[in-house]
């Protein structure tokens, strides 16, 4: 019999109450391990009520109360790591030493919001006119809501609520209905960890869901990261009602691969940047391009037997390097990603298709692919395609690699792999990317700095987690004060004008 999961509403579980759900599968069996509700406006806008009549209570909690609340919390997921973890991998599909690195990353978030006694203690400036003070406060939004993506359970939401609560708003996550069971496990963690009732929701569901948080004039603010037309129809539509809105979307992240780069680093650096997560995060590198066919040789040449050999298995496997994809609706779209770059004629170096695994031929799998003589203009190179598919494209020049990023419509991470550090800070100066590493090719900030990227990867101004996620969720108040002195004048018409 397969689990049924509901929500999280005012403090408890809740079943779902609107006749539709999703089946939940195991992406290395293909079985389906669980069915989730998907929830109707009404059931929403319960949730949104409930964290309406929480606010007021946890908005008046001081700053270091809310903290040492998520530093429960983190307490409390460090004991359960080794559960968060086995369930990321039972509905993701990722291996487990993957899924624990995701749980580190979200939980730095977690003690980046810990400091927030320091980092909401506003301005202050002393006579900005005679007998005149002037200070800023930097005050909650209200009830607001995170909408995020199956490939990361964990991490993404992480990127999101501890902010947000620790600057005393309440929460409603509406998670992917893939993978369900990690929001609704830090749920019960965060109300063990002390936080009161309707401060945190979980809401699991589809479109209407989503769009009945993007509506509701009292959800104030809304973060989002997935694919870029649902980011824009996020931004469009909550920014339209109203709301304060940070809509984070899709990727084409390239690696420049310079002549004198350590090609073995190069290489070892893709491999994981390429096909780490199967290739299913928004980070990854999809498209090596290599200064000149010296390189481009050399790379493939280093690339080839190492994909080939690629350890691909359930993600409970110890030896596992890399896991299945998340649905086999997804597998079907890679697959016919690929069957596109060989159609527009890019040379299929390895093929991972038809890939199968002694034991788990239900699963969702597909091994490493590379692909070279990719050109700008073929689909594979112009489109998120989310899977292991790696494309290296042919360039004369450094000036010709910044260009075709640039002029990519995605701008969300790059990297440059070189010893030149002439080279290197111009390529960080120049390219219009909102994350660059040097040498470094998954670029993602600590939790203490913001992640974010540039052009169609962003909508809205502000970056997620970092002191943009601080501002994200605050709004500020400046205040001036002059209390009697003795100093009386009479009516003043004019602009006021400190003296």
């Amino acid at each position: 019999m397969t689990q049924s999961i509901g929500h999280f509403v005012n403090g408890q579980q809740v079943a779902g109450s609107s006749g539709r759900q999703s089946a939940v599968y195991n992406p290395a069996s293909g079985e389906v391990t669980a069915h989730v509700a998907l929830a109707s406006r009404d059931e929403t806008e319960q949730a949104i009520a409930a964290a309406q009549a929480a606010f007021a209570g946890w908005s008046a909690v001081t700053p270091l109360n809310r903290a040492r609340v998520l530093f429960r919390f983190k307490a409390l997921c460090d004991q359960h790591a080794a559960e968060i973890s086995a369930l990321i991998t039972r509905e993701h599909g990722k291996v487990l030493s993957d899924a624990a690195g995701e749980l580190a990353r979200g939980l730095e978030v977690v003690e980046f919001a810990c400091g927030i006694p320091h980092l909401q203690k506003g301005e202050h400036s002393k006579d900005v006119g005679r007998g005149v003070d002037s200070w800023s406060e930097m005050q909650p939004l209200g009830v607001v809501a995170g909408i995020t993506p199956f490939n990361f359970p964990a991490m993404v939401p992480m990127w999101m609520f501890p902010i947000a609560l620790a600057c005393g708003n309440t929460f409603i996550l509406k998670p992917s209905e893939r993978d369900p069971s990690v929001p609704m496990l830090l749920a019960e963690l965060l109300k063990e960890a002390g936080l009161p009732d309707g401060v945190f929701n979980v809401v699991n569901g589809d479109r209407e869901a989503v769009d009945t948080l993007l509506t509701d004039s009292r959800v104030q603010a809304v973060s989002f990261v997935g694919s870029t037309p649902v980011a824009e129809y996020i931004y469009a539509t909550a920014s339209r009602h109203g709301k304060r809105v940070q809509a984070l979307g899709g990727a084409k992240n390239h690696m420049v691969i310079m002549p004198d780069a350590d090609m073995e680093q190069a290489a070892n650096a893709l491999m994981g940047a390429a096909f780490g997560s199967a290739g299913e995060r928004c980070m990854a590198i999809s498209v090596a391009v290599c200064v000149g066919d010296a390189v481009a040789d050399q790379l493939i040449e280093k690339l080839k037997p190492r994909i080939e050999n690629l350890k691909v298995g359930p993600g409970v496997d110890e030896e596992a390097e890399m896991g299945p994809l998340v649905t086999r609706e997804h597998l079907q779209r890679v697959s016919a990603y690929v069957d596109s770059g060989i159609a527009e004629g890019a040379k299929l170096v390895v093929d991972g298709r038809n890939h199968t695994v002694a034991g788990a031929e239900g699963g969702f799998f597909i091994g490493g692919c590379l692909f070279d003589q990719v050109k700008p203009d073929m689909t594979i190179y112009r489109e998120e395609i989310f899977g292991p598919v790696l494309s290296v494209v042919r360039v004369e020049d450094f000036d010709t690699a910044c260009k075709l990023i640039n002029d990519h419509e995605f701008g969300n991470g790059t990297a440059i792999f070189t010893r030149d550090g002439d080279a290197a800070r111009q390529f960080a100066h120049s390219i219009q990317v909102g994350m660059v590493g040097i040498n470094v090719p998954i670029p993602v900030p600590m939790a203490f700095h913001s992640f974010g990227g540039w052009k169609r990867s962003l909508f809205g101004p502000l970056h997620m987690h970092g002191p943009d996620g601080v501002r994200f969720y605050t709004r500020m108040k400046t205040i001036t004060a002059r209390w009697p002195t003795g100093i009386r004048s009479g009516a003043e018409f004019t602009m006021p004008v400190m003296k």
